[in-house]
């Protein structure tokens, strides 16, 4: 297959998927990792991708916050399998929190049934759980109307007078090397949820893992649970992590 080729077939693929890595490319493409690597480069150059650690993304990973709408229509199936395995974790009795992520949302849909009390900055949950057998807190704060969400100090002193028995955390990347996000004031809520929280559960898909991006804001020992739907050969770097690693099928 020829250059030419290759690139545009990895230009389809990155718009479908968003951002991959070198093994998902190398597979798709049956070529090598060096070649593969070589395109990359080739093409970041020419300002048709942007390089991330270990793949590409269509987008500036430095500049792109993607809002609540965009990323809430963006692997939807494993999203769901993710979070019918984490509502598994949820008992009646429990506090829970929930950021403003779009997997994080996904839950609502397996908890409405449940007697429990959420705790979250996210709009979309409080319209989705409102009406249910959920108690629900918002937390109050600054409105970003873009990602639907409550973020500033005053949202941060909210959720710093509470506890919660689990809390249910999206990340933009995680890594052996800790979290990491696109924004910083998203990241300030996950921090205090995670600091208020008896266990911590990251719900994140395939695309997530082993992804880092410019803001690391704690490390991995900050979190107990990782529920994915990634493989093996992805995971195998957390084997000594002490996280407990919960993988489903999507």
């Amino acid at each position: 297959m020829s250059y030419q080729k290759r690139r545009q077939k990895i230009l389809a693929l990155l718009d479908e998927v968003e951002e991959a890595d070198i093994a998902f490319l190398r597979e798709k493409l049956s070529v090598s990792e060096i070649t593969i690597r070589r395109d990359l480069k080739l093409m970041a150059q020419d300002g048709l991708l942007y390089r991330t650690h270990g793949g590409a993304t269509m987008t500036d990973p430095l500049l792109s916050v993607k809002s609540f709408k965009g990323k809430s229509a963006t692997n939807v199936a494993a999203k769901d399998a993710i979070c019918r395995r984490a509502a598994e974790e949820i008992v009646d009795g429990d506090i829970i929190f929930m950021d403003c992520g779009s997997s994080v949302f996904r839950l609502c849909q397996f908890i409405k049934q449940k007697k429990i009390k959420v705790i979250t900055n996210s709009l979309p949950v409080v319209t989705e759980l409102h009406g249910t057998q959920v108690a629900i807190n918002l937390i109050g704060g600054e409105v970003d109307t873009d990602r639907q969400a409550i973020h500033g100090i005053i949202a941060q002193e909210h959720i710093k007078r509470y506890r919660a028995t689990k809390a249910f955390l999206g990340v933009d990347g995680v890594s052996v090397n800790g979290l990491f996000a696109q924004s910083e004031k998203e990241a300030a809520n996950t921090l205090a949820m995670m600091s208020q929280s008896k266990r911590n559960y990251m719900l994140c898909d395939e695309t997530k893992i082993g992804k880092e991006t410019y803001l690391k804001f704690a490390g991995l020992e900050s979190i107990n649970v990782i529920i994915t739907n990634a493989d093996d050969e992805k995971l195998k770097e957390f084997s000594k992590s002490g996280v407990e690693l919960i993988k489903v099928k999507s």
